[in-house]
């Protein structure tokens, strides 16, 4: 066991459960390395709700990595569970891949136009890729290939020999039971879920939750797929325990067929037996799981039983809550549409999509925002920055801080000067795409300091550009007027012509970010009869909405609207003679 130091930052979640593990691990397997896992449906875009799945246990085996220890942090991917649904939305897909429900996912061809060889290969491609951009460091297990080349093959014949076992502790769980002979309680069909119904239970995880199936030939937590339409809709017949002789038949195309299942490689676990069986064969010491599978009956319940079967124990496993998309209700992967890692990584940096995992225990819900709260929390990011960097942050904040921005392996790219996300966006959405123009701008923000090229304020900048051109809507992009608007210059009352001269005066004076800002706040102080310098404290409460007249003038003389970008980033973006022109001077 290494002789490392307790981490110092024990005052956040992560910290505690490495604590946890660590002492757990040591217990069960004295020497070994830690083994934490994760389990990923590609069933459909894999989506930001799953990705919980996934950085719960990195960030704790990240942390146990930082104390010296060994870790493992598995990821199988649940590549051979059954295509259950056509997913809605998905580019490339129509209502003929209906034809493949009940096939493995591996058996299913690929969307349209994909580089991918099937349909699971396309989505763990995606969330693959996202994962690296993360730091995410797994070990991957395609339970295809652990399935069709005979590894747990032993599990198998283990969990059918004691099938009855297996039964005992699921039939505590049934709802729906009858009394069989021998006055065991038996499911009462075996006869697989159809398309309609697993549909139907896809939101409650009823789908995801098959515990096996019994009817006359008695309980078996096995599923062969279909020697001929590689369909999983089979009913096992007969099973015999010395021999391994199996005999199926396919409910969907008549086939039917013995195998000797010591010899054969084409069929899996029910998942309430699949799992457990896992954490038993790789030693899980922690694994998550959400809510829908911790409620009593569920998977990771049953699982606590089952694995005891498997000469196992249930690893850790805290609960976790669902993560939201600004007011979007609860996600499912096999719907289309959903935002994916790949969809937040386009508009936010590593950085801060971990930090929004790291700052919050797994059973609190949050929400990813895709909106204007964006530029809220890049604002609250960069504060926390600034005090971690003075040494004025909370320790739980310097412990979510340090987690986002490094791994054990080391810091992730980061931007070399991060500006405002909100000056960026704005200055995105004003130059549409002109670098040229935009490192103008940038550049006069600090005139002390100006960009010499745009990969200073990188990826940030990229980041705020995508998000402007994928998540703002058309009507809400900001157009600065070509020609001042004359009719309304020659309505202003003096007060208003004052305002606008004021602010003209001041100009050459006050051009850089905190020059404007200090500019355009305190002209209607200056109008007012106090200093521009006066603190809110020091001017009555009507000043507040003699500034918010004076902003909604600038902006309809420049871009035509009530509102619009910060006025200082605004007026930046115009240029100083172009702003002269459009106020009317």
């Amino acid at each position: 066991m290494p002789i490392v130091a307790q981490s110092t930052e024990t005052t956040d979640w992560v910290s505690r459960f490495a604590d946890e593990v660590i002492e757990e691990s040591e217990r069960r397997a004295p020497g070994k390395p830690v083994v934490v896992a994760s389990g990923l449906s590609p069933s459909g875009p894999i989506h930001l709700g799953n990705l919980r799945e996934v950085m719960t246990p990195h960030l704790v085996a990240d942390e146990i990595r930082r104390r010296g220890y060994q870790v493992r942090h598995l990821i199988s991917w649940d590549d051979y569970d059954r295509y259950r649904k056509v997913p809605n939305g998905v580019a490339g897909v129509d209502d003929s891949w209906a034809e493949h429900i009940g096939k493995p996912l591996t058996s299913v061809p690929a969307p349209r136009g994909s580089a991918h060889a099937n349909w699971a290969e396309h989505f763990k491609a995606a969330m693959a890729e996202s994962l690296a951009e993360l730091g995410v460091e797994f070990d991957g297990i395609s339970q295809t290939a652990q399935y069709t080349s005979g590894v747990y093959r032993e599990q198998i014949l283990h969990a059918m020999r004691h099938r009855g076992d297996i039964d005992a502790v699921l039939a505590q769980y049934r709802t729906k039971a009858k009394p069989a002979q021998g006055g065991q309680k038996k499911q009462q069909s075996q006869k697989p879920v159809d398309a309609a119904e697993l549909e139907a239970a896809e939101g409650s995880g009823a789908a995801a939750e098959d515990d096996g199936s019994s009817g006359s030939a008695g309980y078996f937590p096995y599923k062969p797929y279909c020697g001929r339409c590689e369909k999983d809709l089979t009913t096992v017949t007969s099973y015999d325990d010395d021999t391994t002789e199996l005999r199926y038949v396919c409910d969907a195309c008549g086939f039917s067929e013995s195998v000797l299942l010591s010899e054969f490689n084409r069929g899996k676990l029910v998942w309430k037996v699949d799992w457990p069986m896992r954490w038993a064969y790789e030693g899980v010491v922690f694994e998550p799981s959400g809510v829908d599978h911790s409620s009593p009956g569920s998977s990771f319940q049953v699982g606590g039983q089952i694995v005891g079967i498997f000469g196992g124990k249930r690893p850790i496993g805290p609960m976790y809550a669902f993560v939201g998309i600004s007011g979007m209700a609860k996600m499912s992967s096999s719907r289309g549409g959903v935002p994916t890692p790949a969809d937040a990584l386009k508009i936010m940096e590593p950085q801060i999509l971990r930090w929004l995992y790291a700052r919050r225990r797994p059973n609190q819900s949050f929400k990813i925002a895709f909106d204007q709260e964006i530029q809220r929390l890049y604002d609250e990011w960069d504060k926390l920055d600034a005090k971690v960097a003075e040494g004025a942050a909370l320790p739980a904040d310097v412990a979510a801080h340090s987690r986002a921005v490094r791994t054990a392996g080391g810091e992730l790219p980061r931007t070399p000067r991060p500006m405002p996300y909100r000056t960026l966006a704005s200055v995105a959405d004003i130059t549409a795409g002109h670098e040229d123009q935009a490192l103008r701008i940038l550049s006069e923000f600090d005139p002390a300091s100006p960009l010499a090229s745009l990969d200073e304020v990188r990826p940030r900048l990229d980041k705020a550009e995508a998000w402007i051109n994928t998540q703002v809507p058309a009507d809400q992009r900001t157009i600065v007027r070509d020609e001042p608007d004359v009719e309304l210059l020659k309505s202003l009352d003096e007060q208003g012509q004052g305002s606008l001269r004021l602010l003209l005066d001041g100009l050459d004076s006050h051009w850089s970010l905190d020059g404007l800002t200090h500019l355009v706040y305190g002209v209607p102080k200056v109008q007012a009869g106090f200093s521009a310098d006066a603190t809110p404290k020091e001017l009555p409460a009507e000043i507040k909405s003699d500034q918010r007249t004076f902003f909604a003038l600038l902006y309809h003389l420049l871009v035509g609207r009530d509102t619009g970008p910060r006025l200082p980033t605004l007026l930046l973006a115009v240029g100083q003679d172009r702003v002269r022109r459009l106020l009317g001077e």
